[in-house]
């Protein structure tokens, strides 16, 4: 779903054949960006490729440039179509009609789109896929959260139209609920940066030109700077809660699940609108059931073991049976 929608966002038309091939892309690339690589630490293994990792890079890459010049192909098909008509523009429209601009400043060529599609696409899908699942399983597991925020959406926005991107500033309990997500379960859990100069930390030189790598997860779970931090308390970023003040944006460095300064993540703005209103509306549409559980203990049976890759999520899918709740749309017949 996250997939999709970015994609879309990206190119608004695009054939089905597109969004499924890159679906399985960006996992791929998922595994591939997080998984160790001798060639890294051990200089006597550098050129060798001794686990395929550099063979089934060049493989996935070849994968996605013709998923990329799919899009752009299509594309500009529709773009002459559509070339009297006129209508609205994605972004896959303005990359191209600064490509064409002969007298701007800035020469976009057919491999910076590509790269630039490749980028938003491994970037977003993933990481809000994760978040979105994160957030409905800490739900699943916390029954009284699930009914605070379930009641919130139902107390403003009712049952006759699905909850919507305008609506999540009138959902304080659900935006606590996000960030309670976030500094649980960040979906980057590592940042690196790299020193401009030498600095000192506690004792600790670090020379310049160095890559330093943040744990944001560790950071998140802090018991300096947070009471319970294990535990899935929402109430915390409420008003007079003790978190009340904090925002996921990077002012508060005890808090930075997307990074914080110039470097920090460029789709936070995204992320923030769109995952807690896909949660938003899950929970409102759907009653949600843990597979393999009755009612009574569905909610208590759900694992929150993490996997492995440089995106942090769950290590075994969420699996739960929705049973409609709310059918804002008339029959069809």
């Amino acid at each position: 779903m996250s997939n999709t929608a970015i994609i879309r966002m990206v190119a608004s038309t695009v054939p089905d054949s597109v969004t499924e091939e890159a679906q399985e892309v960006v996992k791929d690339v998922a595994e591939l960006v997080g998984a160790f690589n001798a060639d890294d630490y051990i200089a006597l293994c550098r050129g060798w490729d001794m686990q395929g990792i550099g063979r089934r890079a060049a493989a996935v890459h070849r994968r996605f440039d013709a998923l990329a010049e799919e899009m752009i192909r299509h594309k500009e098909e529709a773009r002459k179509e559509a070339a009297a008509s006129g209508g609205g523009k994605d972004l896959l429209d303005i990359l191209l009609d600064k490509a064409e601009d002969g007298a701007s400043e800035i020469k976009l060529t057919r491999v910076n789109i590509k790269a630039f599609i490749i980028d938003v696409v491994t970037a977003g899908s993933d990481t809000s896929a994760a978040m979105e699942e994160w957030m409905l399983a800490e739900l699943m597991n916390h029954p009284e959260a699930l009914r605070k925020v379930r009641e919130e959406i139902d107390a403003v926005v009712g049952r006759d139209r699905i909850v919507g991107e305008a609506d999540l500033a009138d959902l304080p309990y659900l935006q606590a609920a996000y960030k309670e997500t976030l500094r649980l379960r960040p979906a980057a859990p590592i940042a690196f940066r790299q020193s401009t100069e030498e600095i000192h930390i506690r004792g600790f030189t670090v020379p310049a030109q160095s890559v330093v790598f943040l744990n944001v997860w560790s950071i998140g779970r802090d018991p300096a700077f947070w009471d319970d931090p294990l535990e899935f308390k929402p109430e915390r970023f409420l008003a007079g809660g003790a978190s009340e003040n904090l925002e996921a944006r990077g002012q508060h460095f005890q808090f930075i699940p997307f990074g914080s300064g110039r470097r920090g993540c460029p789709g936070m703005g995204l992320a923030l609108q769109s995952v807690p209103a896909v949660v938003a509306a899950l929970v409102q549409c759907f009653d949600w059931v843990c597979t393999g559980g009755d009612d009574a203990t569905a909610t208590a049976s759900i694992d929150m073991e993490e996997g492995e890759g440089l995106v942090c999520a769950r290590k075994h899918p969420l699996l739960l049976r929705a049973e409609p709740r709310l059918i804002p749309f008339p029959p069809l017949v």
